[in-house]
């Protein structure tokens, strides 16, 4: 669990902080919410299609990613999930699984009982409208999604997951000054963008070229956030941040 946080409810908490500003009973609600804490390795299926969870999810360290599987082998990465989030809330209304859910990388998550889960949320409406916007935020990013996959170009669509993996993280502590972690291997980078990995590789140079990003080590670094956000046609409004707008870049600095 990232530094600074003594419970795992601690890191949700921040989250919805992040797009909501959570009154102090329902802090104290979700902060007692019962949890079971699980080390998992990375490419694990947490979920698969088809399955019945009875639990959701809470991602405390690592990245998940949720995926379609096709027939002769392929996939589709829908979607990407870091700590502090709940990728599979979902599941506590939708009770047969229509997608798979699995570890990037080694994780820590907290498993919440779906019963458990409906019980604090009947007895705090305001916590359960926060966990609703969560879910329709995570609606919005998928709308933006579908318009890269579908009419940007693929400078502007690897740009624009940059400049949405920056902001999503920075909003969590999670990023330093231009600087995140990616955890993404290219392969993984090309799933998500419908790009072979060849093309995306020729992307990725064009924006090392054009001095608009570094990656070193599972790392990126916007060099230029003005530029990076042109190429990408970037609007951060699908990601509702509580203060409506971008948090303001800093200098780079190492992660």
């Amino acid at each position: 669990m990232p530094s600074g946080y003594n419970t795992p409810m601690e890191m949700l908490a921040r989250k919805l902080d992040s797009i909501a500003r959570l009154t102090d009973p329902d802090r104290e609600a979700l902060l007692d919410l019962p949890h079971t804490v699980r080390n998992l390795p990375a490419r694990h299926d947490i979920v698969r299609f088809g399955d019945r969870p009875s639990h959701s999810c809470l991602v405390l360290q690592g990245w998940v990613y949720r995926y379609a599987a096709l027939s002769e082998g392929g996939r589709q990465i829908l979607s990407f999930y870091i700590a502090g989030d709940l990728p599979d809330l979902q599941s506590l209304h939708l009770h047969r699984m229509d997608h798979n859910l699995a570890t990037l990388t080694s994780c820590v998550v907290a498993l919440i009982a779906h019963e458990d889960l409906r019980q604090v949320l009947l007895s705090n409406p305001g916590l359960a409208a926060t966990l609703w916007r969560d879910s329709l935020i995570d609606s919005a990013h998928y709308r933006e999604r579908i318009t890269s996959l579908g009419r940007r170009q693929a400078l502007g669509r690897v740009a624009h997951l940059f400049c949405e993996l920056y902001l999503r993280q920075k909003a969590v502590g999670l990023a330093r000054g231009l600087s995140c972690p990616l955890a993404p291997k290219q392969s993984e980078l090309a799933d998500a963008l419908g790009l072979t990995s060849v093309h995306l590789n020729r992307v990725l140079r064009t924006l090392r070229g054009r001095g608009l990003v570094t990656l070193s080590g599972g790392i990126l670094t916007i060099e230029d956030w003005g530029a990076l956000t042109e190429v990408a046609e970037f609007d951060p409004t699908f990601l509702h941040l509580a203060n409506n707008q971008a948090p303001a870049p800093e200098p780079a600095e190492a992660v």
